[in-house]
């Protein structure tokens, strides 16, 4: 598919419409009382010595899954809510990997002749998965990228590709890492939020596998958003395996 060039200075992020009504909703809603759900603990004793009677309040109520999230969360890493990728997920991908408690995936299937078609498209490789965070409380995606199999797939230089290829990208720095036991090359940089008209973090994961590199990418509305995001971002990567 050939990909026109007068539109890549104005290239916007997919939803941004979406995302952005879903930002107003969520302000809107962001009052929900806290200690709904889970099995209570019973009444709070005296707090003990050197903490205050807030952090001791926020103990009371809280059942099992919120501590193994909150222990998950001390780790950096989310609280595991099921997998990814397999036969019969939401997203059938050549790697599977464990999805955040509360995230929601859908698959992405982009009609090459459409308007979309250039939106789910980067670099060398096409968008096939989003993975919404917003039941979460957080306004986001974790998206991933698949590209056509090659004789050799560097995950370094499908990242840089990848970042080349968006116009609101600055500074990157690119690093070596693994995504479970694979060998994968790790990117950070700065993009640009068209709805807040603000630089903000991002980052993505690249790895090669038999039907092609596979790209995880964490964007968010804000930096604040992504860095609240970062766990569920770590969870896929820890938890990556091949299918």
């Amino acid at each position: 598919m050939t990909r026109g060039t007068g539109r890549r200075g104005s290239r916007v992020p997919v939803a941004l419409a979406a995302t952005a009504a879903v930002a107003a909703m969520t302000l809107a809603g962001c009052s929900s009382p806290a200690g709904a759900g889970g099995d209570d603990e019973g009444p709070a004793g005296p707090a003990p010595a050197g903490s205050t009677p807030a952090k001791a309040a926020e103990k009371v109520g809280k059942g099992k899954g919120e501590a193994d999230a909150d222990k998950a969360a001390a780790a950096g890493v989310a609280a595991r809510g099921g997998r990814l990728g397999g036969a019969g997920s939401a997203c059938e991908l050549p790697v599977t990997f464990d999805l955040a408690a509360g995230w929601k995936p859908k698959a992405v299937d982009v009609d090459p002749d459409s308007v979309l078609a250039e939106l789910a498209e980067q670099g060398t490789v096409t968008m096939v998965c989003e993975i919404d965070a917003k039941p979460t409380g957080n306004i986001g995606f974790l998206r991933v990228w698949r590209g056509a199999p090659a004789d050799k797939d560097d995950p370094r230089a499908v990242l840089k590709a990848f970042v080349a290829d968006d116009p609101q990208a600055g500074k990157a720095t690119y690093t070596q890492v693994r995504a479970g036991a694979l060998a994968a090359a790790e990117v950070g940089y700065t993009g640009h939020s068209e709805l807040l008209d603000e630089s903000k973090k991002e980052r993505a994961f690249a790895v090669s596998t038999p039907g092609g590199p596979v790209v995880l990418h964490l964007g968010g509305m804000d930096t604040e958003e992504h860095t609240a995001m970062l766990p569920a971002f770590e969870l896929a990567k820890k938890s990556l395996k091949l299918r």
